[in-house]
């Protein structure tokens, strides 16, 4: 789950990590007033979405009259901002932030996340602040900078040091040293899986947390219901948030052949064939071991929601699940929802038979499938109208 700016500014503050001065605003009127308040001759205004490159597209933006923070509002509020990380869709703007600028004399980055390889948390720091860090990691991967954190002990205080000093921070090594143990504590006492300062900027004040983006554990949100709280979902796929209501996990995409499995392993090999067939799947959709027939009815009806949909292929393998129960769904749902796209079913495992048995009894219009090719050769053609 992915947070808001302020919101993860929020956090920080709470950690005692300084950040800018702000107020959130979610209209025209409140942002005015909110700089108002703020006081001074200028502000910094910026959208509030999920997603990066934002100031690239006119998202942030420095103004010095009133009028100026009227018009920024009314420009964004209740329209969507495209970036690179967007897509054409773009994401809903529904708060706008407003800071107190800063005099900035270098800019730096700090990150905190998971190095799974290595089954550590891990620091990454840079010189190189306010670029898209994967460009730096590309271009001058002399430039970026790592600390493994073992568990037991923590942030250590010759981490802090090699950090201070590889950044040029040797005056300012208590206020990073406090911030970096600050990071670590919200990143495991949050569940987070990412938290990213850029920049975390120098000024005559000290170090502030320009920027923030902070992520959060989805396995870990039953034990964080401050944290789900917060949970924007206008900035979600809706039918990826959907799904997640059902206890399924679906990810839209491009293609025009619905799947839907049992078990992501299943479905990452069903998408592959479908691609070997020449077909291309239009969404990875894992009802997961301990499905329904209502799940499944549900599913059915997510998958459909997509205007490209042309061919549905289920691919279960029922072992905690019975394949009688899948059919089950399968054919409640092509009841409910007066499908019209072809159906091509392959049931393998716990009571195929009577799973076979029970859409072959149903009068449906669905095609069965022996195999794994079998099943992708027969979807792909009917997404192709080859009968």
């Amino acid at each position: 789950m992915n947070l808001h700016e302020f919101q993860a500014k929020a956090l920080l503050r709470e950690y005692a990590i300084p950040v800018p001065a702000g107020e959130v605003a979610t209209t025209v009127a409140a942002a005015v007033a909110a700089a108002q308040r703020m006081g001074g001759d200028d502000w910094v205004m910026k959208v509030q979405a999920h997603a990066g490159g934002r100031g690239k597209v006119g998202g942030v933006k420095r103004v010095s009259v009133l009028s100026a923070v009227e018009q920024f509002a009314q420009r964004w509020l209740g329209q969507r901002l495209v970036t690179a990380q967007t897509g054409a869709a773009g994401k809903p703007v529904n708060q706008v932030l407003i800071e107190t600028p800063l005099t900035i004399q270098r800019e730096l980055y700090l990150s905190v996340l998971v190095d799974r390889e290595r089954e550590r948390v891990m620091m990454i720091a840079s010189s190189a602040g306010g670029m898209d860090i994967e460009e730096v990691a590309r271009t001058m991967p002399e430039k970026i900078l790592t600390v493994i954190i073992d568990p037991v002990v923590g942030v250590q205080a010759y981490q802090c040091r090699q950090l201070a000093y590889a950044l040029d921070l040797a005056t300012q090594l208590k206020a990073l040293t406090q911030i970096l143990h600050a990071l670590y504590r919200l990143f495991v006492e949050k569940d987070l899986s990412l938290v990213e300062i850029n920049p975390l900027v120098v000024t005559a004040q000290g170090l502030l947390a320009a920027d923030a983006k902070i992520n959060i554990d989805d396995n870990a949100l039953y034990r964080q219901s401050a944290l789900l709280a917060l949970r924007d979902v206008s900035q979600e796929d809706a039918k990826e948030a959907q799904a997640q209501e059902h206890g399924l996990n679906y990810v839209s995409l491009d293609g025009d052949i619905a799947c839907m499995v049992n078990g992501a392993g299943l479905a990452m090999a069903t998408m592959d064939i479908i691609k070997l067939y020449g077909g291309d799947p239009a969404n990875f959709l894992d009802v997961g071991g301990g499905t329904t027939a209502a799940k499944v009815a549900e599913a059915f009806k997510i998958i459909l929601s997509g205007a490209k949909v042309r061919a549905i292929l289920v691919n279960i393998f029922g072992g905690i699940v019975r394949c009688d129960l899948i059919a089950e769904g399968i054919i409640q749902a092509v009841q409910q929802t007066g499908l019209r796209v072809p159906v091509v079913v392959r049931l393998e495992g716990t009571n195929v038979e009577q799973g076979r048995q029970l859409l072959a009894d149903s009068g449906l219009a669905i095609t069965a499938a022996t195999g794994l090719a079998d099943a992708a050769q027969k979807v792909v053609a009917a997404a192709k109208g080859v009968r």
